[in-house]
C-alpha cells in the first residue's frame, strides 16, 4: 500500500472514532427529537464547513454535477431517515444491528470497484467485527424477531444499504472535493427539518450542558467524522475502512459506561476480542511494506 493511501486510511478511520462520541453526545443532549438534532447537527457542519471552504476561497467546491449532489444528499440525510424510522418501528437493539451491516456491505460490495481486489483476510475481518457487533448490542442475550416489526427491519436494512451504496459511490466521484460535503450536510439540515415537522413535537435544548452536547455532535459525530469520511473512501483503503468500522459501537459503549450511561457487562470483553481480531486481520494490508 503506498504512504498516500495509508495516509487516506487512516485519515478516514478517524471518522470511526468520532462515531464512537454519537450515542453518548445525544444522551447528554436531552430529549430533543431525532430528527430535530439531526437538522441541527448538520446546520453546524455545514456552516462550519461553508466559511472553511470560503476562508480558503474554495466556494467552488459547492459546484458538483447534480448527480454528485443526488449522492451526498441522499447519502447522508437517507441513511438517517431510514435508520430514525426503523427505531420508531421496530425494537431498538434489532434495528441497530441491522443498520450496522453497513460495515460488511461495503467490504463486499467493494469487489464491484475498479482496481479493487476483495480478500479473504477482509471478509473474515468484517465477519468478525459483525459478530462482535451482535455481541455489544444484544448484551450476549438472546434476540427475538418480532413479525410485526418488519416494516421497522426493511427500514433498517434500506439503512445499511443506502450507507455502504454511498461509501462505495463515492470512489466514482474521488474528484468532488471533500469541501462539497459542507453543501450536503446544509441540504441534509434542511431535510431533516421538515422531516421533524411532520413527524415530531419540537423540543429545545434547556440545560448549557444539553446545549454543549449538540454542539459537540455538530463538530465530530455529524460533522467532521463526515468530511474525514469522504476523504477515506474517495482515496484511502475502503475495505480496510468498513471492516474497522465496526469499533464504532463497541467504543460508543465503552464511552457510555464511562459517562455513567450505560454499565460494564462481560459481554464487552468479548466483543472487544471479536472486534479488535476483525479490525486488526482486515487492517494488514495497510502496515505491510511496499
Amino acid at each position: 500500500m503506498t504512504d498516500d493511501r495509508r495516509a487516506a486510511t487512516l485519515i478516514g478511520f478517524t471518522a470511526v472514532l468520532m462515531w464512537s462520541l454519537l450515542a453518548t453526545l445525544t444522551a447528554a443532549s436531552g430529549p430533543v427529537p431525532p430528527f430535530q438534532l439531526t437538522a441541527l447537527a448538520f446546520a453546524i457542519s455545514g456552516g462550519l464547513g461553508v466559511a472553511w471552504i470560503a476562508a480558503n476561497g474554495r466556494l467552488s467546491d459547492l459546484r458538483q454535477p447534480v448527480r454528485a449532489w443526488l449522492l451526498g444528499v441522499g447519502g447522508l440525510f437517507g441513511f438517517h431517515f431510514f435508520y430514525f424510522t426503523a427505531l420508531r418501528q421496530a425494537p431498538p437493539a434489532e434495528a441497530s444491528l441491522i443498520a450496522y451491516l453497513w460495515p460488511l456491505l461495503i467490504v463486499v460490495f467493494s469487489a464491484l470497484l475498479p482496481g479493487e481486489r476483495l480478500r479473504w483476510f477482509h471478509v473474515v475481518g468484517a465477519l468478525l467485527g459483525l459478530a462482535g457487533t451482535v455481541v455489544v448490542v444484544s448484551g450476549g442475550q438472546a434476540m427475538l424477531i418480532d413479525p410485526n416489526a418488519f416494516p421497522g427491519y426493511a427500514a433498517a436494512f434500506a439503512a445499511a444499504l443506502t450507507w455502504s451504496a454511498y461509501s462505495i459511490l463515492s470512489r466514482r466521484f474521488a474528484g468532488v472535493p471533500t469541501g462539497a460535503v459542507a453543501g450536503f450536510c446544509l441540504a441534509t439540515s434542511v431535510l431533516s427539518a421538515i422531516a421533524h415537522l411532520v413527524l415530531e413535537d419540537t423540543v429545545w435544548p434547556v440545560a448549557p450542558g444539553e446545549w454543549l452536547a449538540v454542539v459537540g455532535l455538530g463538530l465530530m459525530p455529524v460533522g467532521a467524522a463526515f468530511y474525514v469520511w469522504d476523504y477515506g473512501v474517495k482515496h484511502g483503503d475502503i475495505q480496510v475502512l468498513g471492516a474497522s468500522a465496526y469499533a464504532a459501537p463497541l467504543l460508543s459503549t465503552i464511552i457510555l459506561v464511562v459517562a455513567g450511561f450505560a454499565v460494564a457487562t462481560w459481554s464487552l470483553s468479548v466483543a472487544a476480542v471479536l472486534i479488535t481480531a476483525g479490525a486488526a486481520l482486515a487492517s494488514k494490508s495497510v502496515f505491510r511494506r511496499r
